[in-house]
């Protein structure tokens, strides 16, 4: 294992990890479960499916045909598209929103069932001049039909038409899919493309292509960084590895980039919905530098040694006005970046730098790429299955158990519990 990883525009600096040789036998088990996930071998029991996230870039006739029609949507005459989805049909396009500002339509989450929230972001569009995409793969999200009829009624009220401003993105034969027959566009997912790693597909892809982008970029950088971390020697295994000698410790990641805000929310999906199984897990958190040096820096050199810091810069931005003679306000975002690295180092704690050669939707692919493979090989690891979701499921199915005890309050049953407490107050208030 080396210390440092360079190439398809990304490095991965381990050596502030401090990391001992890694197990032979436990990178060979790693890298075989990985060949036999891409071979197409039943990954997720529960569901009884492929998981293919990586065949995404391939090139494949039914991804190619996606391709395509992607770049057939017509978004001439609108200004804005909505997207209803949630987890990872939401916080993949939300990532690439943020690190990679539109140049064309302005995108709009609508990501809760909160009718609040929906309501504020409802009031910032124009309703004509405003393309809808709802995307779910089963085409059963509650969340997501919830966010859908509030924008259909919505349309309704100011007497534009929904169904041609509309476009679904789901699998083809879905209820979504059956529904949007006389949409705008359909175009298709598949049953083994798993939500938190479906950024590379139509899920990222046409937001990305609306925004004003080349969405072709985004699917070559991770594909570059597929075939990089398919050889023995790669910094996906690195980065597993680094992960595994630090368990239970949590990851904090600290992007110095505003642009890459969201990078550690879009973690949290797919690094915790993957590992956190069987008593096991990694805690993902973290905002950005330098705001985080004003918040729970103080905590990671003085508190707990409980976490590893992962540092993220992208170079090759504007340097900023010069505040100082000879220094520029981007000058002082690396500063900080290394002196908060060596305060941490200093203090015994442990991290790892990731650097970007620029911010673009090739580097971006990159790096996203990274982390879905370091996922995989992690999980191997440890023995458990990265591509199933049962804790996520029995969420779903406890809260319609909840609604059925709406129903049942409702029609003036007297109950006795705390979720009819709060139920109650749900009710009663205006």
């Amino acid at each position: 294992m080396k210390p440092v990883y360079r190439s398809v525009g990304l490095t991965l600096d381990l050596r502030r990890m401090e990391l001992d040789s890694p197990d032979p036998a436990r990178w060979t088990a790693a890298r075989e479960a990985m060949v036999a996930l891409e071979a197409g071998a039943v990954a997720n029991p529960s569901e009884k499916r492929q998981v293919g996230h990586y065949w995404l870039r391939d090139d494949r006739p039914d991804v190619t045909a996606a391709h395509a029609a992607i770049r057939a949507v017509d978004a001439t005459g609108f200004d804005a598209f909505i997207v209803c989805g949630i987890g990872g049909s939401a916080l993949g396009p939300q990532l690439l929103a943020a690190a990679l500002p539109s140049r064309g339509l302005r995108p709009v989450f609508l990501d809760n069932t909160d009718p609040v929230g929906i309501s504020d972001a409802l009031r910032t569009v124009d309703p004509a001049r405003t393309l809808v995409l709802v995307v779910s793969k089963s085409g059963e999200t509650k969340e997501t039909r919830n966010a859908m009829l509030e924008v259909q009624a919505v349309y309704a009220e100011a007497g534009v038409g929904f169904d041609e401003r509309a476009i679904a993105v789901s699998c083809e034969g879905s209820a979504l899919w059956e529904n949007a027959a006389t949409w705008r566009a359909r175009i298709p997912i598949w049953a083994w493309v798993g939500g938190r790693t479906s950024v590379t597909s139509a899920v990222g892809l046409l937001p990305l292509f609306l925004m004003g982008h080349d969405s072709s970029e985004l699917v070559a950088g991770a594909a570059a960084m597929d075939d990089w971390t398919r050889a023995d020697d790669n910094p996906a295994l690195a980065l597993a590895e680094a992960w595994w000698q630090q368990r239970p410790n949590a990851m904090v990641m600290l992007p110095y980039a505003d642009r890459l805000g969201l990078f550690g929310r879009y973690l949290q999906q797919l690094v915790m919905e993957s590992l956190g199984k069987d008593g096991q897990g990694l805690t993902v958190y973290g905002n950005k530098g330098s705001t985080d040096q004003h918040a729970y820096v103080q905590q990671l050199r003085d508190g707990p040694a409980d976490f590893f810091a992962s540092f993220l810069v992208a170079h090759g931005g504007p340097r900023g006005v010069e505040v100082e003679p000879g220094v520029h306000t981007g000058d002082y975002l690396v500063g900080f970046l290394i002196g908060t690295r060596n305060a941490l180092t200093e203090a015994g704690r442990r991290s790892l730098t990731l650097e970007l050669d620029g911010l673009t939707p090739r580097t971006l692919g990159a790096l996203i790429a990274l982390y879905e493979r370091a996922v995989g090989f992690y999980a191997t690891f440890a023995g458990i299955n990265a591509y199933d979701q049962p804790g996520v499921e029995a969420g779903k199915k406890a809260a319609g158990t909840a609604l059925g005890l709406l129903a049942r309050l409702r029609q003036g049953e007297t109950i006795e519990s705390d979720d009819a407490e709060l139920l109650r107050t749900h009710l009663e208030t205006p």
